[in-house]
């Protein structure tokens, strides 16, 4: 006997070998005489596979599997295998039957079979294994494939009409290895006879046996595989990257989370006393947390700009001698012009300024600004959603989900699907662009989610719950005469935009403004000659209602 070896590697190709009703099969239990002496059969399962060529081209296959008691073995016998790269090879598995403790069951492009402890038979039939090629035909079938246990020892046995089979090539290992088979020969009945030692879960034995011209009809079928199926094929390289995606999502949800957890959390959570009165001798000095102005308090703390966010900043840029109000006859008030802006004013507070005084405007009532029509508050609006990214409160706007980390999401995502275009029409694997792209838009939707108030806010935050505990708790008496009237004047903004109006003004209702040598407020007109706040305090309300009217009536005009 001679052992034919020829061709280059195979492709990949089904599963599972004939048996031949005449080719010797190994006793599992039974000593074998070689050369005068006892051989013991392997340990663990072993497989003889007949295979049998008939007149009308199909293929018998007869698997003959010894497994050792108490255990199971399964194969995975492929019925759709690559045959190049734009075409899949399609076999068809018929006339399944079973003898012992084996089962079968058609599975998609796989047929299954299990075998329990003992020595169990399969028998099918299979179409699609006889191929025209070159002049001749060739016979290709997988003796063995897919295996989820190791097979000690596998024998098979090839028989077909014709006895002048040439050439036999025959492949094992992984699927795609060019490794040859232990043994492949042609012996001198015309039987082709293979073995294949330590067949190792996932291997394939793949057979092929050229045959003379015409000895069988072909009936070997092929299937265009589209580009698409093969560029977006899941393989190692692939599943490798998205479990790298899945670690990736796992851990940013994680984050999002955490950080929701920690920006719901500042709302609920004072930092404790916030000391705003600082003292400098004798003297006492109003300083708000981390300089947040009266205006900045809202948006820090609801992310929004409200209207009484911008009437807080018309208060203090009166208290600051900015502007000017004074209460006319009439149920009106007056806003003029004390000081033009200056460098020490931010862009919102300059655009309050600007919309309520534009230029040639000296003064103002406002029943005339509410004749006027509508004020553009998207100038204000913007100016102090800027103003709070600026301050580091916020990392991006808080009226808008786009953001730093929006854009670098979008960038990611057109990164991978331009890597998906190309690698689909060149060298496939496409599916590493579109785990870019998944990334991509996995950050662009936790940029949504993630709270836009920065760490440094979060602090803010509960220093505001802090400030508004001072607002509860300040007593008029604990500060030196000489400087109530300026901390009841820096404090009423803040008052204004945390809603505690009424008791801060109720808190200084008896301080006389006229202590310090100047009647009345120094920011404040209409009411000199009080010696103290009480009117002011019934009075000043009214004013910051008819402010608030007029801003709400223009902020609805404007949506």
């Amino acid at each position: 006997m001679a052992v034919l070896t020829a061709g280059p590697a195979a492709a990949q190709g089904p599963s599972a070998g004939p048996v031949l009703p005449n080719a010797p099969s190994e006793q599992a239990k039974k000593p074998q005489q070689l050369n005068g002496e006892n051989v013991q059969p392997p340990e663990g399962a072993t497989a003889d596979v007949a295979l049998k060529v008939l007149r009308d081209g199909s293929l018998q296959v007869t698997e003959k599997v010894t497994v050792p008691g108490g255990k199971q073995l399964t194969s995975r016998v492929p019925l759709k295998v690559s045959a190049g790269d734009d075409q899949d090879r399609v076999f068809e598995a018929k006339d399944i039957k079973t003898e012992g403790a084996a089962t079968s069951q058609l599975t998609g492009d796989q047929l299954v079979l299990t075998f329990t402890g003992g020595t169990s038979t399969v028998t099918y039939t299979v179409d699609g294994a006889i191929a025209d090629q070159s002049g001749r035909q060739q016979a290709r079938w997988q003796v063995a494939s897919g295996f989820d246990t190791p097979l000690a020892k596998l024998t098979a046995s090839f028989l077909a009409p014709s006895p002048r089979l040439s050439p036999v090539d025959c492949f094992a290992g992984p699927i795609g290895s060019s490794q040859r088979c232990t043994l492949a020969e042609l012996d001198h009945t015309g039987v082709v006879r293979l073995e294949q030692n330590d067949v190792q879960p996932g291997d394939r034995v793949d057979l092929l046996v050229g045959l003379p011209a015409g000895t069988v009809p072909a009936n070997a079928k092929f299937a265009d595989v589209g580009l698409f199926a093969t560029a977006f094929a899941f393989t190692p390289l692939t599943g490798v990257v998205f479990a790298l995606l899945l670690v990736f999502l796992i851990a940013g949800g994680i984050f999002v989370a955490r950080r929701r957890k920690e920006d719901a959390g500042a709302l609920t959570t004072a930092t404790g006393p916030v000391e705003v009165l600082l003292r400098d001798g004798e003297r006492v000095f109003f300083a708000s947390p981390d300089g947040v102005l009266p205006g900045q308090v809202g948006t820090v703390v609801d992310e929004t700009v409200d209207v009484v966010d911008i009437s807080a900043t018309v208060v203090d840029l009166a208290v600051r001698n900015y502007l000017w109000l004074a209460e006319v006859p009439d149920q009106d008030w007056q806003i003029a012009r004390r000081n033009p802006p200056d460098e020490h004013l931010h862009d919102f507070e300059r655009a309050v300024y600007e919309t309520l005084l534009p230029a040639g405007t000296d003064a103002v009532l406002v029943s005339q600004l509410r004749a006027r029509g509508r004020l553009d508050l998207r100038k204000i609006s913007d100016a102090m959603y800027a103003d709070v990214v600026t301050k580091r409160w916020f990392s991006r706007r808080p009226d808008t989900a786009r953001g730093r980390l929006t854009w670098l999401g979008a960038g990611i995502f057109a990164l991978g699907a331009a890597a998906t275009a190309v690698l689909t029409f060149t060298v496939g694997d496409a599916l590493l662009g579109v785990a870019v792209a998944l990334a991509g838009l996995a950050v662009a939707a936790a940029a949504a989610l993630l709270p836009s108030r920065t760490a440094r806010g979060r602090v803010l935050v509960g220093q505001v719950r802090g400030l508004l505990d001072y607002l509860h708790t300040a007593k008029a008496e604990d500060i030196p005469p000489a400087d109530r009237e300026m901390v009841f004047s820096r404090s009423l903004p803040y008052a204004v935009v945390l809603g505690d109006t009424e008791r801060w003004l109720g808190t200084f209702a008896a301080l006389n403004p006229a202590s310090d040598g100047s009647a009345g407020l120094y920011w404040y007109g209409g009411m000199e000659s009080d010696q103290d706040l009480r009117r002011f305090g019934t009075h000043f309300p009214s004013f910051l209602t008819a402010l608030d009217g007029l801003l709400t009536a223009s902020a609805r005009a404007s949506r």
